[in-house]
């Protein structure tokens, strides 16, 4: 068999993380752009609305918004900016946090039954392989 074309290996790679990725999130119970943002903060610590909006890559309105539900739902709290009197910092809540998880442990869930229900076990080794190699590319 011949070494696939590593263009040809991309697209089909892409194009597979992306219908597996769509397909984990209807897992979800809060909107995709709000999961996004509780991820930000939880990876990256307290953020400014502009901050999120650059890393999210969306106009400040639209997150200030999101922020804004988040708020009212009491998945983030703010907080006085410790170097700038003008600026606050969104972070965190508790139930924030616990929310995430859930989100989390429903899309790691799916993805565990359906690897169990679809894939043999030499199937999965390899899949395992593949992760290993695919967690390789994104620290490139």
């Amino acid at each position: 068999m011949a070494t696939p074309e590593p263009a040809t290996v991309a697209a089909e790679l892409r194009t597979a993380m992306g219908k597996l990725t769509r397909r984990v999130k209807h897992e979800d119970h809060i909107p995709h752009g709000q999961v996004a943002v509780l991820g930000v903060l939880d990876r990256d610590g307290a953020m400014t609305t502009s901050d999120l909006a650059a890393d999210q890559r969306v106009r400040p309105q639209s997150m200030a918004r999101a922020v804004g539900l988040l708020l009212e739902q009491g998945l983030v709290v703010r907080r006085a900016h410790p170097t700038d009197g003008r600026k606050s910092l969104v972070e965190l809540s508790g139930a924030g946090r616990d929310a995430l998880e859930g989100e989390r442990g429903r899309r790691a869930g799916w993805l565990a039954q359906a690897i169990e229900a679809e894939l043999t076990a030499e199937e999965r080794e390899t899949l395992a392989r593949g992760a290993a190699l695919m967690e390789r590319l994104a620290g490139r």
